[in-house]
């Protein structure tokens, strides 16, 4: 296997690399001797890179069972005295916050970092949430880096900066940082590899209330001095201009854009710029001399006023007179943008910006309503598609022996399978959080007379899926739950979980069955089921729906994605389906209006099969009442 250039131990070198390929090497050149992770988009190519050198640089590297766990493993090698990290997406870090918030009373030995890879706009997400607020309510230091480049400093730089303060740190990514590309010069890979000690200190590590106020105040005098040296970090940069009137405080990402914004309007001497890398804690001197520089003062940051609120406090307590915007003129919504920030200096320094955004938007809007809607879909070959038909199928015909109009109730999960919301399928009524369909659908048995279907994917159920699982049987919750096991966390990249039999690095370990922890769990009734097969499939989840008390069936099929690769390898080919017009109605549709299989489509008036895209799996000639699907030969 080719070395990934990622490796290359040749400081000076540039490489074109990914801000999540970055933020490994930054690990890389620190030391990092311990990562973990759970994935989680726009996070998991951190480990993922990780995971490629490991061997190479004796670097431990594991895809935990949560964030918690990732967290909690990262922070014992740091009680050691061994340099570690734990990556995970924005709402990871809520899984994560239990042990998090005592990890600021007990601090760093070794360097302990937190990667936080925000979503802005939700990209890929169920919301926006700002982790600057946590990191505040746990007296965590924030790195935010301002492009790829900064991503790979910083994150070398936190391990230092976690030892030298014996704190730990979180650096602060978003998606167009982890997911963008950029020139990024290498710096020397530290080789240094410690021997990891546990030394038994129960006033240090075992937090009753006597340890937790002892350590809080050891805590808040660490962060005190982190606060008042980040004013000399050479992140954080201050330009003044001779008598600039506007002052901009840019944040992160937010800085890259402003630096665009103002090139745009050939403002360079004319505008003073704080860059602000740490927003918490924020440099204070720096702050104070750029407020007593201009008359206004623009807050540039993505999300929540954070930095803002911080700033307007700092101008109240220094009774320095200056004018400060920031949301008012920037949208509290979703991603910034070089244009977004343009537009709002522009507001302020009477400039026009050089492209017509009047005729852009116009331009938009005429040409929006003839392109095609192209909503996100399962796969073709899917076999989620396969199992929540089948659930769809099974609940209905059990909802009628209801007596009344009843509709099932399908709690959905974070996984592929929540794009089963969609028409045709419509089998998903919530999705809050990993694990929650099984905690909503505990809640809904108690207050609501309808089957009530829980659906949750293998990686998810490992995941967070268990305690709920535990609950519906303690409490008696009358819930159904269809563990959609395709082999994989494929959503986010396909990596390994539990069930599958190896770790991150490839190395064979137990593989743990999903029915066996169900029936450990205390569930009478555990079945598993092919999804493929839609009649069987049916069958096993109706009689699992008719059962007095929880019940479980596992739908097993591996991803059609992973199939098919292993397909390749082997040299098999795909036998493709197609349709027999002779046969097809086409007044019908069944096979489109039930399943909504992407190699499904009309062409001049004729519903036909893609044969590129069909993978072979036989749904759709389940579901065809005039046998007009067959199978080439």
């Amino acid at each position: 296997m080719k070395e990934p250039a990622i490796s290359s131990d040749a400081p000076g070198e540039k490489l074109l690399m990914l801000g999540n390929e970055a933020i490994a090497r930054g690990a890389m050149e620190a030391g990092v001797q311990v990562a973990a992770a759970y994935p989680g988009t726009p996070s998991s190519e951190i480990l993922e890179t990780l995971t490629k050198v490991a061997q190479k640089f004796d670097i431990y590297v594991e895809w935990s069972t949560n964030e918690k766990i990732a967290f909690e493993v990262a922070l014992a090698a740091s009680i050691c005295g061994v340099r570690a990290m734990a990556s995970m997406k924005h709402v990871g870090v809520n899984v994560a916050h239990d042990p998090l918030m005592t990890a600021s009373y007990i601090g760093a030995k070794g360097g302990l970092v937190l990667l936080s890879a925000d979503d802005p706009w939700a990209w890929s997400s169920q919301n926006e949430q700002d982790n600057r607020y946590i990191a505040e309510q746990g007296y965590i230091p924030v790195l935010e880096p301002s492009s790829v480049q900064e991503a790979k400093d910083m994150m070398a730089d936190a391990f230092r900066l976690s030892e030298e303060f014996k704190h730990l740190f979180m650096v602060r990514s978003v998606t167009r940082i982890s997911h963008g590309r950029g020139d990024v010069v290498l710096g020397e890979i530290t080789r240094e590899r410690r021997k990891g000690s546990f030394k038994k200190d129960r006033s240090w590590l075992v937090y009753t209330p006597v340890a937790a106020r002892k350590n809080r105040l050891l805590m808040i005098e660490r962060f005190e001095r982190i606060r008042q040296a980040v004013d000399t970090l050479p992140y954080n940069r201050l330009k003044l201009v001779d008598r600039a009137r506007l002052g901009i405080i840019a944040c992160g990402l937010s800085y890259s854009y402003t630096l665009e914004a103002i090139k745009w309007l050939e403002l360079e001497e004319r505008v003073s710029v704080l860059k602000i890398s740490t927003p918490h804690p924020l440099p204070q001197e720096l702050v104070k001399k750029l407020l007593k520089s201009a008359a206004e003062i623009i807050i540039v940051e993505e999300l929540e006023p954070f930095v803002e609120n911080k700033v307007k406090a700092i101008a109240g307590e220094a009774n320095i007179p200056v004018k400060i915007h920031g949301k008012n003129l920037l949208p509290v919504i979703g991603e910034l943008s070089t244009r977004k920030v343009t537009e709002a200096i522009a507001r302020l320094t009477n400039s026009k910006p050089p492209v017509n955004f009047t005729k852009l938007d116009k331009l938009s809007e005429e040409t929006a309503p003839i392109l095609p809607w192209r909503p996100p879909t399962l796969c073709p070959g899917c076999a989620h598609r396969a199992a929540l038909y089948a659930i769809n199928s099974a609940a209905q015909r059990v909802a009628r022996d209801y007596g009344k109009p009843t509709e099932p109730i399908y709690p959905g999960d974070i996984g592929c399978y929540t794009l089963g919301y969609l028409p045709p399928l419509e089998a998903v009524d919530t999705t809050i959080c990993m694990g929650a369909s099984i905690g909503i659908a505990n809640g809904l048995a108690h207050v609501v007379a309808a089957p009530i279907i829980a659906h949750i994917g293998d990686s998810t159920f490992f995941h967070s899926g268990i305690p709920p699982l535990i609950n519906a049987v303690y409490n008696k919750a009358n819930i159904t739950v269809a563990i959609l096991d395709n082999s994989a966390t494929a959503m986010t990249g396909f990596q390994p979980h539990p069930g599958i039999g190896h770790t991150a690095t490839g190395e064979e370990t137990t593989s743990v069955k999903i029915e066996d922890i169900a029936r450990a769990c205390g569930v009478k009734f555990v079945k598993v089921a092919d999804p493929l097969d839609l009649k069987k499939a049916a069958d096993v989840l109706e009689k699992a729906i008719r059962f007095e008390g929880p019940s479980v069936v596992v739908l097993r099929s591996p991803c059609a994605i992973i199939e098919q690769r292993e397909k390749r390898q082997r040299g098999e080919k795909t036998i493709p389906y197609y349709i027999d017009q002779d046969k097809c109605n086409e007044k019908c549709g069944a096979c489109i209006k039930l399943l909504g299989c992407p190699a499904i489509v009309k062409e001049n008036g004729k519903t036909i099969i893609d044969g590129p895209l069909c993978t072979g799996c036989g749904i759709c000639v389940q579901v065809c009442p005039h046998n007009a699907i067959l199978q080439e030969s």
